[in-house]
C-alpha cells in the first residue's frame, strides 16, 4: 500500500487489484520473493491476461501498477534491480471513448429543467428536491468535464458564485480551478438553496454538497443510478467527461486548453479525444456527403 501512497484512492483499489492478481499468478509458480521475479514473468502474466481476453486499458493498468510496485520494491531494497522498469503493455487507446452527442445531452438537461417550471402539484417537494439534485449533478459533470470521485468530492467551500468557478482534487492530489457556465451556477444554486434543506437529515454535514435519498455523501454508485434514471440508454459517469472534452474541440478549443480542463498530466492522454473527433466527422462525411 506505501508503495501507491500518491495515487488517488480509486486509482490505488484498481492497482491492489491488479497486484493481488500478479500474486496469485506468481504463487502459482512458485515464485514467493519479489527479488526472484524476472522481466519474463512479469511479461508471461501479462500475456497471460491478454489471453483472457482482457481490455487492452485494463492491460496497461496491470503494467502500470507493476512498474509502481516494483520501483518502490527497488527502492526498499526489496530487489536489486527493477524488472519492471519500462514494462510496457498494448495501450488503452484500442478503444475510443464513448461520447454521448449534444443533442441527447441537451434532451436530458432541458427534460429536468422543465419539469421543475412550474412543479407538477402531483410531485412531492421531495422528488422536485431530486430533481434539482440530478440536473445540477449533470450540468457540472458535463459542464465541466469533471471525473466523478472529483464530482462526489466537492465541498461548499470548492465553490465560489463570485467568480463563478469550483475548486477540485484530481489524480494524485493534483488541484485545478473550472470555471462555471450560467447554467451550471443556476443549477447549483437552485439544488442548494431549495433543493438540499429537502433532503438533508439533522446528521447531515452542511458542508456537503451532492447527497443521496439518506442524506449522506453522494457516492460513484449514486452517480451511476442517477444517470441511468435520467437517460434512456445506460450511460457511464466517464462518458460525460468524455462528451466534454470531444465537444469542446468540435468546437475548435485548442488541445493544449483541453488538457489542462481535464486535468491530464500528458498531452497524449488529451489527444485520444482528437481521434474520437476525426472519427466523428468521417462519419458525418459518410453519412451527408451525396457522393459519399
Amino acid at each position: 500500500m506505501r508503495s501507491l501512497s500518491t495515487h488517488a484512492a480509486a486509482t490505488k483499489r484498481a492497482y491492489l487489484v491488479d497486484l493481488d492478481v500478479f500474486l496469485h499468478f506468481a504463487l502459482s509458480k512458485g515464485i514467493v520473493e519479489p527479488s526472484a521475479i524476472t522481466r519474463g514473468d512479469l511479461r508471461e502474466f501479462l500475456t497471460t491476461e491478454a489471453q483472457r481476453g482482457l481490455a487492452r486499458a485494463t492491460l496497461a493498468r496491470r503494467a502500470a501498477s507493476l512498474r509502481s510496485y516494483f520501483d518502490w520494491a527497488r527502492r526498499r531494497g526489496l530487489v536489486a534491480i527493477d524488472p519492471a522498469k519500462r514494462l510496457s503493455a498494448p495501450s488503452g487507446a484500442g478503444r475510443l471513448p464513448v461520447v454521448v452527442s449534444a443533442s441527447d445531452l441537451l434532451q436530458v438537461l432541458d427534460g429536468l429543467d422543465e419539469r421543475l417550471q412550474p412543479a407538477p402539484e402531483h410531485v412531492s417537494e421531495v422528488e422536485i428536491a431530486y430533481i434539482r439534485r440530478d440536473l445540477a449533478v449533470v450540468e457540472l459533470l458535463y459542464g465541466c468535464g469533471l471525473r466523478v470521485s472529483e464530482l462526489c468530492g466537492i465541498r461548499r467551500g470548492n465553490l465560489d458564485f463570485t467568480s463563478r468557478s469550483v475548486r477540485v482534487l484530481g489524480k494524485g492530489a493534483k488541484e485545478r480551478i473550472l470555471p462555471l457556465h450560467d447554467a451550471v451556477v443556476e443549477a447549483l444554486e437552485r439544488w442548494l438553496q431549495l433543493g438540499w434543506p429537502q433532503v438533508a437529515t439533522p446528521t447531515t454535514p452542511d458542508d456537503l454538497v451532492f447527497l443521496n435519498r439518506r442524506g449522506l455523501p453522494l457516492g460513484p454508485r449514486d452517480v451511476r443510478r442517477i444517470l441511468d434514471l435520467r437517460f434512456a440508454t445506460p450511460v457511464h459517469p466517464h462518458a460525460l467527461r468524455h462528451s466534454f472534452a470531444t465537444h469542446l474541440l468540435d468546437g475548435g478549443v485548442d488541445l493544449r486548453l483541453v488538457q489542462e480542463l481535464l486535468g491530464h498530466s500528458s498531452l497524449e492522454t488529451t489527444q485520444i479525444y482528437t481521434h474520437v473527433s476525426k472519427e466523428r466527422l468521417a462519419e458525418v462525411y459518410r453519412t451527408t456527403h451525396p457522393r459519399a
